[in-house]
């Protein structure tokens, strides 16, 4: 190796590692300061304002391949935004700086603010559009879900392989019209289903600790931002994701097409949507089943962020308490 490419590593190295959960950090203050408030897109605005601003000091050449939309709905975080000092190494970035606005406006559990960071050229680059998703936790045989198979099918599956009955399987899915029938599904499989209103990183999440959780599965349609954070968490923990995007107009396909995807029925699996090595961090917003959510007291804030990666599987917890409270709050 070069003596450009070995120190080019060694910042990637670094930068995949804890300046990550920085960034959520920031994204995370902000956006707490609008809960409980009513409105989600200032929680939103305050979110991205925030992870931009941190993302842009960092040495990187970054460039955001999923994100909350494309050029024209700035001042989102768009694909194909260039961030950071345009020095370091190029990666890819995913980002949803607010999961859950609605949990955020309403002060309800969940909300988070997450990002992923890869390798330039090793993210899936895609629309924002919607994705159909099944997920579940690590210890299985390959191949035992499958995302072209019927619910009840994947149940059984599944139950087959944890030795348990199709009765003792929970189902994580978004509480949402459009999934009316596969809960029908899923409970006439015998399985149970656990519905959320926002939050479906955190959900797959879930099924990669279903002892503590409870979720074996997740399964339905949700955003494609959240599906590739999901699949970079997943990548560093373990567990089995597919996923297809959602592209049922020409204008989404002719998005779609823009970005390199020629086939819009490819079913993608972990692998196709995180290639090389990446870090995951998510930090709480508002308290969850998974992290505390943002907490201010006198002279200090206090943050609650997992941060994962994926060539050393390691998963670390950060409780941090920032004492320079004025220069914290403006990043």
């Amino acid at each position: 190796m070069s003596s450009r490419a070995a120190n080019t590593k060694v910042s990637l190295d670094r930068f995949l590692s804890l300046e990550v959960a920085r960034v959520t950090e920031r994204a995370a203050v902000a956006a707490a300061k609008q809960r409980g408030r009513g409105n989600e897109k200032d929680a939103d605005q305050a979110a991205v304002d925030a992870m931009r601003r941190e993302m842009n000091r960092l040495n990187i050449d970054g460039t955001i391949v999923i994100g909350e939309g494309e050029r024209d709905e700035a001042p989102m975080l768009f694909i194909g935004e260039q961030v950071g000092l345009r020095t370091g190494p190029k990666v890819d970035i995913a980002v949803d700086p607010l999961e859950g606005t609605t949990l955020c406006a309403k002060n309800m559990p969940g909300a988070i603010a997450t990002m992923a960071m890869a390798e330039g050229g090793t993210l899936l680059n895609a629309p924002d559009v919607y994705m159909d998703k099944v997920a579940i936790g690590p210890g299985y045989p390959k191949g035992v879900v499958d995302l072209d198979a019927p619910p009840g099918d994947n149940i059984r599956a599944l139950a087959k392989a944890k030795g348990v009955r199709a009765e003792e399987i929970t189902a994580l899915v978004l509480d949402r019209p459009r999934h009316a029938d596969l809960i029908a599904a899923i409970r006439k499989a015998g399985a149970s289903v656990q519905l959320i209103t926002d939050g479906d990183v955190a959900g797959v999440i879930h099924t990669s600790e279903a002892e503590a959780t409870g979720i074996d599965i997740y399964l339905g349609i949700g955003g494609a931002p959240e599906g590739v954070l999901a699949a970079a968490a997943l990548a560093c923990i373990g567990g089995q994701m597919e996923g297809r995007l959602i592209l049922d107009s020409e204008d989404k396909r002719a998005r779609a097409r823009k970005m390199g995807i020629t086939d819009p029925r490819k079913k993608y699996t972990i692998p196709e949507m995180v290639k090389g090595d990446c870090v995951f961090a998510a930090t709480g917003v508002t308290t969850g089943s998974m992290l505390r959510g943002v907490k201010f007291r006198e002279g200090l804030i206090e943050t609650d962020t997992v941060v994962m990666r994926s060539t050393t599987g390691t998963v670390r917890w950060i409780r941090a308490e920032h004492r320079e409270f004025s220069k914290f709050e403006l990043g």
